[in-house]
């Protein structure tokens, strides 16, 4: 059970205004990035949900066909990244592109969640 006061009033808001599947599949990596560390907190930044541990972890970014679920050091998980599911080409950003509930892999959403977080330990 996700703890009603890491959610963000914006972010739930945000979720509700999107096209049902898309909403659906927003819902699920959210309780997933929530599940992955108590430690992350939730913030809407530049116009979507954002997750934070000791700095910025990851991001979801919706559009109208599908979410990407998003690393802001991407591309240090590259190594980490064994199922190969991370895409971009951006400088530091990678991010798993979504367009159905079923490809949503949690134990490997969580385990690049949990890389995305130690990299900030540092």
């Amino acid at each position: 059970m996700v703890n009603k006061a890491r959610k963000v009033e914006e972010v739930d808001q945000f979720i509700s205004n999107l096209p049902k599947d898309i909403q659906n599949i927003t819902v699920a990596l959210r309780k997933i990035i929530f599940e992955s560390s108590p430690e992350l907190t939730e913030e809407f930044k530049w116009s979507m949900p954002n997750y934070s541990y000791n700095g910025l972890v990851c991001y979801l970014q919706t559009s109208k066909k599908h979410v990407n679920l998003g690393f802001h050091k991407g591309n240090e998980l590259q190594e980490k990244d064994i199922n190969k599911l991370l895409q971009g080409t951006g400088k530091t950003m990678r991010h798993i592109r979504i367009k159905k509930t079923e490809e949503i892999h949690p134990e490997a959403f969580t385990s690049l969640i949990k890389e995305a977080m130690a990299l900030n330990k540092g």
